[in-house]
C-alpha cells in the first residue's frame, strides 16, 4: 500500500528510479537519485508500505542518535519524492531498498501511481560490477522501449539475458503499461566495488540529461570523480598484480572499441597478461 501526503500537481512528470542493493554497484545509481533530489530540493509525498515488501531479517530497521541525543528508528523501504525543473517540467523520484518479496504487487502499486501523476516517461538507473577499467569512460547500456528513441538518443543497447532486479521488473511493467521507459547500466570496476563510484553516478547523470534535454547541475561530481579516478591510480601502482591487470583491461576495452575487434583478439590480450604474470623458468 502507498502512503500519499496529498497528490502534488505536476507537469509532464519524468519519473528516475533506483533501489539500493543488487540493482545498485557501488552505490553508483542511488547516488543519482540523491543528487537530484538535493540540487532540486525534492520533497517526499509517498512512501511504500515496508511491511508488505520487505523482509525486516534481510533489510534490518536502523537506529539513529540525533544531535540532541534522542534516537529514532528507521524501516527500510521506498519513498516517492517530487522536484520542479528548470524547463517547466516535473521529476518523481522514486527511491528505496530492493524490497523482498511480492515484486509484482510492489511494481503494479508503482505503475499505478505513475498513471496517477500522468508520468510521461520514465527512466530507470542501475549499476553492476563489470571487467571494465577505472581509466576508461564508464561504459553505460541501455534498454529502451522505443527503438526510435535509442536510435535518437544513439544508445548502445544489450543483448543480456539472466536474472534481474526489482530495476528491472520496474522497466518491464512501466513498458508494458505503454509508458516510454528507457533503463541505463552503469559498469563499475570490480576491482573497486566499494562506494562510492561518482565516476559512474557522473555517466547515469549524463544519461539522465540527454533524456531530459536539459543540462542538469553537476555540483562536485566531476572534481569527485577525477578524485576517484586519481585514488584508484594510486592504489593500483602500489601492486603490481593490479597494475598488471588493469593494463589488461585497457588492452581489451581498446581492442573492443575497433571495428575489428574480435573475441579472440580480447582472449589475446589476456593472454599476454598471464604471460607477464607467470614469465616461466627461464626468466
Amino acid at each position: 500500500m502507498i502512503e500519499l501526503e496529498g497528490l502534488p500537481e505536476l507537469h509532464e512528470p519524468v519519473l528516475v528510479l533506483a533501489f539500493e542493493g543488487w540493482n545498485d554497484a557501488a552505490e553508483a545509481a542511488t547516488s543519482v537519485l540523491d543528487h537530484l533530489a538535493e540540487e532540486f530540493s525534492a520533497s517526499q509525498f509517498a512512501e511504500l508500505d515496508p511491511e508488505d515488501y520487505y523482509d525486516f531479517q534481510v533489510n534490518r530497521p536502523q537506529i539513529s542518535v540525533g544531535d540532541s541525543g534522542v534516537r529514532s528508528l528507521s524501516w527500510p523501504g521506498a519513498s516517492v519524492w517530487s522536484a520542479r525543473l528548470p524547463d517547466g517540467r516535473d521529476l518523481v523520484l522514486v527511491r528505496g531498498v530492493e524490497p523482498s518479496m511480492r515484486w509484482r504487487s510492489f511494481a503494479s502499486e508503482v505503475v499505478g501511481l505513475a498513471f496517477e501523476l500522468d508520468v510521461v516517461q520514465v527512466v530507470a538507473l542501475g549499476s553492476l560490477l563489470a571487467d571494465t577499467p577505472h581509466t576508461r569512460p564508464v561504459p553505460i547500456t541501455a534498454v529502451v522501449s522505443d527503438p526510435g528513441l535509442a536510435r535518437s538518443l544513439d544508445l548502445l543497447g544489450t543483448h543480456y539475458e539472466g536474472p534481474t532486479g526489482i530495476v528491472g521488473v520496474l522497466a518491464d511493467a512501466f513498458s508494458r503499461a505503454g509508458i516510454d521507459t528507457l533503463s541505463f547500466w552503469a559498469s563499475v570496476p570490480h576491482y573497486v566495488a566499494q562506494a562510492p563510484c561518482p565516476k559512474a553516478s557522473l555517466e547515469l547523470l549524463r544519461r539522465v540529461e540527454d533524456v531530459l534535454e536539459i543540462s542538469l547541475p553537476l555540483g562536485d561530481l566531476e572534481e569527485e570523480a577525477r578524485a576517484w579516478e586519481r585514488g584508484v591510480d594510486e592504489l593500483a601502482s602500489e601492486d603490481e598484480e593490479v597494475a598488471d591487470y588493469v593494463r589488461t583491461l585497457e588492452e581489451a576495452r581498446d581492442t573492443a572499441d575497433l571495428p575489428e575487434a574480435t573475441g579472440e583478439a580480447i582472449a589475446e590480450a589476456f593472454e599476454r597478461f598471464l604471460q607477464r604474470r607467470d614469465p616461466g623458468p627461464d626468466a
